[in-house]
């Protein structure tokens, strides 16, 4: 079980969204069931992809908004980019 919270501000639309920390973005990674080397394939990001996805989640590099609201979809907290109403 996880501690983590994910922001609200990490779950809207791109104009109004805040960038997820690591923890946040591997927080989504757990609830989708995902490890990195999976998501990195289920988002197509090649043969490296899964460094990609090590430095997203150690904040060395930022995530993409496509990314993310890709794997928040997978994770069951919906299509992001749609707003909350």
């Amino acid at each position: 079980m996880s501690d983590v919270n994910i922001r609200l501000e990490c779950l809207r639309p791109a104009e109004r969204w805040v960038q997820p920390t690591g923890a946040e973005i591997r927080e989504v990674l757990h609830l989708a069931g995902l490890t990195g080397g999976q998501a990195a394939r289920t988002l197509g990001l090649g043969a490296k992809g899964d460094r990609t996805v090590r430095r997203w989640v150690g904040e060395d590099s930022p995530i993409p908004y496509a990314a993310w609201a890709i794997l928040c979809d997978l994770a069951g907290l919906g299509p992001i980019w749609k707003g909350q109403g």
